[in-house]
């Protein structure tokens, strides 16, 4: 039976760095897969948001979002225009309508966002916001969803009880691996020099590290929020 894939992330490249490699196998075992992507990226970089200011590089930024997509194979990408790092000021609800719309269009059997741990505030507002949308009332298309982790958030979080990112599902990306990177060079702009987390090399270590505690080469992995079956 094929499935279909949501995700749902907070900012451009967030997509390929939690997921990509699980995108990738999706689509290479016939799902569709959808992806959504709510801040427009870019303008937290300036002290007040310019969307003008910055709107060459949004434009850019965008249509290498739309080249990712294809990489990946998903037959759709949504890209909004929610405030970069700036999603607390945004009404939950107005995020929630929007995931709303996508799960009505898309019937999506499979969901995948942000874990709830992350320091970037707009990936705890995305969280939020899909659980939300993804509540289980009748007729509910969503049978599962899951958690990833993001380089450069997940891990700056401190690490308490209740902000630690604990996976239990490890998806073997061997065989997808270099693809996943070859993806992700679509987001130069956005990567970093090693030793910062958002490097090529650093993506690397991390999928190594949760391959080998599955046993793996290389491997993504997720907390489960829920598993219908």
């Amino acid at each position: 039976m094929k499935n279909s894939v949501l995700v749902v992330a907070a900012h451009p490249d967030d997509e390929v760095l939690g997921c990509g490699g699980t995108l990738l196998r999706h689509v290479a075992q016939g799902d569709q897969v959808h992806i959504m992507i709510l801040a427009e990226g870019l303008t937290s970089r300036a002290p007040q948001r310019d969307v003008k200011g910055f709107q060459a590089e949004l434009d850019a930024l965008h249509q290498n979002a739309q080249r990712v997509a294809k990489a990946l194979g998903a037959e759709s990408i949504g890209l909004f225009n929610f405030p970069d790092n700036r999603m607390d000021h945004v009404d939950l609800l107005d995020v929630v309508k929007v995931i709303e719309g996508a799960i009505d269009e898309f019937s999506p059997e499979i969901v995948y966002t942000h874990h709830a741990g992350d320091v970037n505030i707009d990936h705890l507002q995305t969280h939020n916001a899909v659980v939300t949308a993804c509540r289980s009332l009748p007729g509910q298309s969503v049978r599962e969803l899951y958690f990833f982790e993001t380089p450069s958030s997940t891990e700056w979080q401190m690490q308490t009880s209740d902000k630690v990112f604990l996976p239990t599902l490890y998806v073997d990306i061997a065989e997808v691996f270099e693809k996943k990177i070859k993806t992700l060079e679509l987001y130069a702009s956005e990567m970093r020099d090693y030793p910062h987390a958002r490097s090529y090399k650093a993506v690397e270590i991390l999928a190594r590290f949760r391959g080998y505690a599955a046993g793996l080469e290389f491997a993504e992995a997720f907390s489960v929020g829920r598993i219908i079956r």
